[in-house]
């Protein structure tokens, strides 16, 4: 089974913060690490490798310094990395990056399923492997939490819903995307370590996936984030300290005026 992961290098979340002038994120000095959710999915593409034979190819979109995450899924059992990167990407939103993963996938050869995490936790959109199944013309399922079988040409899967699950089948080729429960990811060997520093790793071009110019960055990109800002602060806020049974004293006293007025504070 030919498997191949899209991750993401993202900004360490307890890391991120705003800024000011510009209200965009602000990245310098943030860390940046593997999208978690991809981290899933990456650990159930290693998995079934393991189970049932064939490759892990990881791919991603980023600019240079994103090798790191690629030589991070090597180190876990992945065998061949892609780097998808050029200037021309910039400004890419989740429709844009859709297309130029798929040009990518379409590049990188024959695969009979694509894994990717729920979503990416600097943008939460969950759009992007729906948009990547649909741009290669392949049935998807999102926010899997276990692969029950494995058919031939064929998976069953279980699909997280609110109020349970569903059992669904899929034909392959095909896209899952993961939620965080389908597995616990392993920790790299350093077997992993030492062949992740001696992987070539791949890189493609705009030119080189034969990408329309209309379609990527900033020109492809129909959606724009104009503004982002930290959530109004929801008003006054009250610490209670002491034992328990003081604390709940605490509470009632700042209760009971609220529900006497007929809860309209």
């Amino acid at each position: 089974m030919n498997i191949i992961v899209c991750v993401k290098q993202v900004p360490d979340a307890k890391d991120v913060r705003l800024d000011p002038e510009t209200n965009t994120l602000a990245r310098e000095g943030v860390e940046s690490i593997m999208n978690p959710y991809d981290q899933h999915a990456l650990e159930e593409a290693v998995r079934l490798k393991e189970a049932h034979g064939g490759e892990v190819t990881v791919l991603t979109m980023g600019p240079p310094q994103a090798e790191d995450v690629l030589r991070q899924a090597v180190s876990c059992g992945a065998d061949k990395a892609v780097l998808v990167s050029d200037r021309a990407f910039a400004g890419a939103d989740t429709w844009a990056t859709a297309y130029t993963l798929s040009r990518a996938v379409l590049k990188t050869g024959k695969f009979d399923l694509i894994l990717c995490g729920k979503q990416a936790i600097d943008g939460d959109t969950a759009q992007v492997g729906p948009g990547l199944a649909l741009r290669l013309d392949i049935p998807y399922v999102t926010c899997a939490q276990k692969i029950r079988q494995v058919e031939s040409g064929a998976l069953v899967v279980e699909r997280m819903m609110d109020d349970g699950y569903d059992v669904v089948e899929i034909r392959l080729p095909a896209l899952l995307s993961v939620v965080k429960n389908i597995n616990e990811p392993r920790v790299p060997s350093l077997k992993g370590k030492m062949k992740a520093k001696k992987i070539d790793i791949t890189t493609l071009s705009a030119e080189d996936i034969e990408a329309d110019s209309k379609c990527i960055g900033l020109p492809g990109s129909p959606t724009q984030v104009v503004n982002v800002f930290p959530p109004p602060a929801r008003g006054d806020k009250a610490i209670l300290t002491g034992t328990l049974d003081e604390q709940i004293e605490q509470l009632v006293e700042k209760l009971v005026p609220f529900f006497q007025q007929g809860g309209n504070q």
